[in-house]
């Protein structure tokens, strides 16, 4: 299991100094006991309050990179304050990253506030997602009946032999998938836009995709 060490203090003070190398000498012990690799130990002067800081953007990349799926922090007040701390909480758990500290020695466990504030945020932003869909899929639906052919703007159809292979904008799901959008909505969002693709379909062309890519930067390096 890969781990992300997390420490921070909001001062260049001389005894917040000694409280960062602290965290990261207790968050490492705690890391070797469970025996969790560390892929990176981040350690940040700045305000909690703070939601740009360079140490949460390189946290979250690393993530994004599927380099580790487990963080370490000493406690909750470490990874941020107010509404901050609570953007950051809902985004690790949009990315399946387990919280460990040492405070509760194991998995974070929230507050009941924080845990109703967080699943508020869900809730809303799934119906914001949701609507935003439905505009979509209704916006397509009207330029269809207004004879628009999405099969126009499909290239290579000429150069298909046998089961025709169904195109559809790969860069646009992508571009979904990066929102955290699901195969399934995603599939929705296409078959409003006129592409009659199943979830299956494109799940597997996402998967060649993202394997075009690695092989690129492959040979890359």
């Amino acid at each position: 299991m890969n781990a992300i060490i997390y420490c921070r203090v909001s001062t260049d003070k001389e005894t917040q100094e000694s409280s960062i190398h602290r965290q990261a000498e207790e968050l490492s012990r705690f890391a070797k006991e469970k025996g969790y690799n560390i892929v990176k130990i981040i350690k940040e002067k700045q305000s909690g309050y703070e939601i740009e800081r360079e140490g949460v953007f390189d946290l979250l990349e690393l993530f994004q990179q599927k380099k580790a799926n487990i963080l370490l922090i000493q406690d909750e007040t470490r990874l941020g304050r107010g509404n901050a701390k609570i953007a950051l909480l809902h985004q690790l758990a949009k990315m399946n990253i387990t919280i460990l500290t040492i405070a509760h020695s194991g998995k974070l466990e929230l507050s009941e506030g924080d845990s109703m504030v967080l699943q508020i945020v869900s809730i809303v932003e799934e119906y914001q997602r949701k609507l935003h869909n439905a505009k979509i899929k209704r916006g397509m639906r009207k330029a269809i009946n207004n004879g628009y052919n999405p099969a126009n703007n499909l290239s290579n159809q000429h150069l298909a032999q046998g089961r025709e292979r169904k195109e559809f904008p790969i860069e646009e799901v992508v571009r979904l998938r990066g929102n955290n959008l699901t195969f399934a909505e995603i599939t929705s969002i296409l078959q409003g836009m006129g592409y009659n693709v199943s979830k299956a379909t494109v799940h597997r062309r996402y998967q060649e995709h993202e394997l075009l890519d690695k092989n690129k930067m492959s040979d890359l390096q």
